[in-house]
C-alpha cells in the first residue's frame, strides 16, 4: 500500500474531526503480519455523544458523527471490485478482524468504562462493491458475517475532501490536500455539488431533446 492511499484515509477522518493514529510506518513482507501490523489506522471521534445510535454499514460522511472509535483497514485495490468471489479468494482482507488484532487494538485506545474492545468499530476501506444484484447484497452479507461494522469507499472519501478543500488556502503541511487544492485551483477538479448540478442539467437537457423529437417528426 502506498503512502498516498493511507494519506487519503487519514485526511478524510481528520477533516471530519477525528484523531488519527498510524500504528506503524513500515511495510511487512515475506512473513505473516503480527497483530498490530494488521491495523492500518486507529481513529477516535472526540465529538461522539454517548447514547448515539450505531452508524449505518455504508459510512458516508454524514454517518461519521455516530462512530466513536475504530480500527481501520485500508485495501487500495483500485482496479478491483470486492465481489463475493474476491472476498472468498482473499482471506487477507479480513486479517484485521482476528481476535489477537482486536486485543492489540484494545491496548492502543485509552481505557473507558469497563472495557474497550466491544466499543471499537471495524471499518474496511475499499475501492468499490458490485453495483448489480445479487452480487452487491451477497458481498455486504459476507462482510457483515465476518465482523466488518462499516465500509468506506475511496470515491466517497475523495468527493468529501474535494468538497472541503479551499483552493485559496495553502495546505503546505499535507501533500494530499495540497495536490487536491492545486487540481481545484486549475479547474481540473470540481466540488461535488457542481458535479451534481451538471448531471441534473444534462439530464434535463436530454429530457427536453427527447420531448422535442416527436414534434420534429
Amino acid at each position: 500500500m502506498s503512502a498516498i492511499d493511507e494519506g487519503i484515509v487519514r485526511e478524510f477522518f481528520e477533516q471530519n474531526g477525528f484523531f488519527v493514529r498510524q500504528v506503524r510506518k513500515y511495510q511487512v513482507q515475506a512473513r505473516r503480519k503480527m497483530g498490530d501490523e494488521e491495523i492500518d489506522l486507529l481513529v477516535h471521534n472526540p465529538s461522539w455523544q454517548k447514547g448515539s445510535r450505531k452508524p449505518d454499514f455504508f459510512l458516508f460522511p454524514t454517518e461519521l458523527q455516530f462512530v466513536h472509535q475504530a480500527v481501520v483497514a485500508v485495501k487500495p485495490w483500485h482496479t478491483d471490485v470486492f465481489t463475493p468471489a474476491t472476498l472468498k479468494g482473499s482471506p487477507e482482507i479480513f486479517g484485521f478482524l482476528e481476535q489477537n488484532v482486536l486485543r492489540q487494538a484494545a491496548k492502543l485506545f485509552p481505557a473507558e468504562g469497563d472495557g474497550i474492545t466491544s466499543g471499537v468499530a471495524k471499518i474496511l476501506v475499499l475501492p468499490a462493491l458490485p453495483t448489480a444484484e445479487p452480487f452487491r447484497s451477497q458481498s455486504v452479507e459476507m462482510l457483515k458475517e465476518r465482523g466488518v461494522d462499516g465500509i468506506l469507499s475511496f470515491r466517497a472519501m475523495l468527493l468529501d475532501l474535494i468538497d472541503k478543500i479551499d483552493a485559496n488556502r495553502n495546505y503546505g503541511k499535507s501533500d494530499t490536500l495540497q495536490v487536491i487544492r492545486l487540481l481545484k485551483n486549475y479547474d481540473l477538479l470540481k466540488d461535488a455539488q457542481l458535479d451534481l448540478l451538471s448531471d441534473r442539467l444534462q439530464t434535463a437537457r436530454r429530457a427536453r431533446v427527447a420531448q422535442a423529437a416527436p414534434e420534429a417528426g
